[in-house]
């Protein structure tokens, strides 16, 4: 058994599920975010959702993204493998 808690089976699983989403730069949640509301919307489903399955800079480990705005004020962050917020 492993004693590294970032090793364990079922981890990333578990994160995706308990973990709320939170843009890193203004700490607004998706579902005070209109832009997240309205395309959640367009596509069926909550802004949690919608910034879990699509929001490009998500973090999965810590729930952490960037809106547009927080985005475009960070500089447009980039990366070649993808960029997530830390």
């Amino acid at each position: 058994m492993t004693t590294d808690p970032t090793k364990l089976p079922g981890l990333d699983k578990w994160l995706e599920g308990s973990i709320q989403p939170i843009c890193s730069g203004c700490n607004k949640k998706p579902d005070e975010l209109e832009e997240y509301i309205e395309l959640a919307k367009e596509e069926g489903m909550t802004p949690n959702q919608y910034v879990k399955e699509e929001e490009g800079t998500y973090n999965k480990r810590n729930g952490h993204f960037l809106c547009t705005d927080c985005y475009i004020d960070a500089g447009m962050p980039s990366s070649p493998t993808g960029w997530i917020a830390p």
